[in-house]
């Protein structure tokens, strides 16, 4: 069984950075698809970015520039680096995993919340202005 812990998220204010963790067990991140997704009360959840097992990634407009997804198959761990953030990136964040995943992510493809089988509980970032 894919288990998936969130970790590093906080309260900071806008133009501050923050870097989010997933730690995976029961299987090995460098056969999986990950993403890192978010959700406000009341919305649907969203994608912000996602990479592949041969290390492409995708991620949302909303993003681009700011955020870095990368892995470290070494420590099977998932990361989200999250710099210049914003009031409007204050959300629920949540690492999810497809495994094995075979989605290929060339061209920047960014996955949708069905194309992933594991999730975790999610992790809060706060930003203030």
């Amino acid at each position: 069984e894919v288990q998936l812990v969130e970790s590093g998220g906080g309260s900071v204010q806008a133009g501050e950075s923050l870097r989010l963790s997933c730690a995976i067990s029961g299987t090995s991140v460098s056969m999986c698809l990950m993403g890192w997704f978010r959700q406000v009360p009341g919305k649907e959840r969203e994608a912000v970015a996602g990479i592949d097992r041969w290390g492409s990634t995708g991620y949302a407009e909303s993003v681009k520039g700011r955020f870095t997804i990368s892995k470290d198959d070494a420590k099977n761990t998932l990361y989200l680096e999250m710099n210049s953030l914003k009031v409007e990136d204050t959300s629920m964040y949540y690492c999810a995993a497809d495994c094995p995943g075979t989605a290929d992510l060339w061209g920047g493809y960014l996955p949708r919340e069905f194309e992933y089988t594991s999730w975790g509980q999610g992790t809060q970032v706060t930003v203030s202005s």
